[in-house]
């Protein structure tokens, strides 16, 4: 990197918020090495930084709390990271109103506290909330168990301010939930992983936190019969705000801190359901979701932990010290357990282990491939993922891989094509970020 920039942006944000060298260490990503790191303290900044970057044409790399950093392939060159955790104020909060304007380094959890304390939430449960950011679950779409019944990010956001790689300032919009009037300008960046602009701060939609919540394990024998009372849990009454559905492998990493040890080793599936509300209201549906479960085979209705949530947001990850490669798929939720079956099945006859966990309520599934043998070559690798790609295409799905070496990166793509959908994306790239600065090359279609 020329001295010249670095002492411009030095000049900008303050020599403190230039790291370089050995300090760069936490933001390798696949080997590659920033060329700098900065963490400006305030939008004027962020603008600043973008506008010298864009001129030097030094590509940018929006960082929240890098929980999805892994994710998509990196830029040719690696260019500056764009820190964001200085930007972590609470702007404004109207407890009548149920929206807060914050700003985009704040951590999940450090937002969850600060509402908690007026009895208000963020529906939003994405694993790492401890690190993970308010920009970067917008910018990845990142979303929990509870997605079930609260949905994602897209169904939360109401206004944004974003810095664009022009260096411009644009605000979409508002701070009231009744606001849309033509183009719904904050959901073009919800999951665009920082390619099209950088997120400074969000308004969003708050729920009052319900007087009880619980959740509950049942074990089955089969997938299949934990898929079969999935069907008939989603066919009644009962009102879950999640539906999670995991093999005996991501079982066990639940229920490892659990009182009684390891959960499900015993069993073929482990549904996992959650319920909110007034508590007579969630002790009727915990008992009615035993009553449901009983003629499929579920047994040994357990009730969690509240430590368990954030567990449960992180199974699959977690079944394994290392994971060699972990994919995410998205399938209509009647193939959920075939998927996770006949993937199972795949992987074991190359000699992989996996773990398999599944939102089974929206279709959208997780696996973790390992093997005992770290292989020389991926090309074992390559094939376990490119079969589980067709298994989830075969039934009008897609899959995503989300974290593997670069050397299986390079013969997997890491997103399906997206058809005519790519191009016009690619169109929205080419007028929002003409000079390739923001994340070039990380997203579908080569954005």
């Amino acid at each position: 990197m020329q001295d010249a920039l670095l002492e411009r942006l030095r000049a900008v944000i303050g020599p403190a918020n230039v790291l370089t060298g050995v300090e760069l260490s936490p933001y390798v990503v696949d080997g590659r090495t920033p060329e700098a790191a900065v963490f400006p303290g305030a939008l004027e900044e962020v603008a600043a930084v973008i506008a010298l970057c864009g001129q030097a044409e030094v590509p940018v790399v929006p960082w929240g709390g890098g929980t999805a950093a892994s994710v998509g392939m990196p830029a040719a060159r690696a260019g500056v990271v764009l820190g964001l955790r200085r930007l972590a104020r609470l702007v404004e909060h109207e407890p009548g109103d149920l929206t807060v304007t914050v700003e985009s380094g704040v951590t999940i959890a450090e937002l969850q506290a600060a509402l908690g304390n007026r009895g208000q939430w963020l529906s939003l449960d994405p694993a790492d909330a401890e690190r993970a950011t308010l920009g970067g679950v917008l910018a990845a779409n990142a979303a929990g168990p509870r997605r079930h019944l609260y949905g994602t990010a897209r169904d939360l956001l109401i206004g944004v301010t974003v810095v664009t790689a022009d260096a411009a300032v644009v605000k979409g919009g508002g701070k009231v939930v009744k606001n849309v009037a033509g183009y719904d300008l904050p959901k073009l960046f919800i999951g665009s992983y920082g390619t099209l602009g950088v997120i400074v701060e969000a308004t969003l939609k708050l729920r009052p936190v319900p007087e009880a919540e619980r959740l509950v394990a049942l074990r089955f024998a089969r997938l299949k019969d934990a898929a079969a009372a999935v069907r008939a849990l989603l066919a009644s009454d009962l009102i879950p705000n999640a539906v999670e559905l995991l093999d005996p492998t991501a079982a066990a990493a639940l229920g490892a801190g659990e009182a009684g040890g390891a959960l499900g080793l015993a069993a073929g599936a482990v549904l996992v359901v959650g319920f909110d509300g007034l508590p007579e209201q969630v002790e009727w549906q915990c008992a009615e979701l035993a009553r449901l479960a009983a003629p499929h085979g579920g047994r040994d209705a357990t009730p969690l932990s509240s430590a368990a949530w954030p567990r449960l947001a992180a199974a699959v990850r977690d079944a394994f010290p290392v994971a060699t490669a972990v994919m995410s798929f998205d399938v209509v939720p009647a193939q959920v357990a075939e998927l996770m079956e006949q993937g199972a099945g795949v992987a074991r006859a190359r000699g992989f282990q996996t773990a398999w966990a599944a939102h089974a309520g929206v279709g959208v599934v997780s696996a973790a491939l390992v093997s005992d043998r770290e292989p020389r070559e991926p090309g074992p690798v390559c094939g376990v993922l490119s079969e589980w790609r067709e298994m989830a295409r075969a039934g009008g799905g897609h899959a995503t891989l989300e974290r593997a070496p670069l050397a299986v990166k390079s013969q997997v793509p890491v997103w399906d094509d997206p058809g005519a959908a790519g191009r016009v994306m690619q169109r929205i790239k080419a007028q929002l970020d003409p000079k390739r600065i923001l994340n070039p090359g990380r997203f579908v279609a080569g954005i």
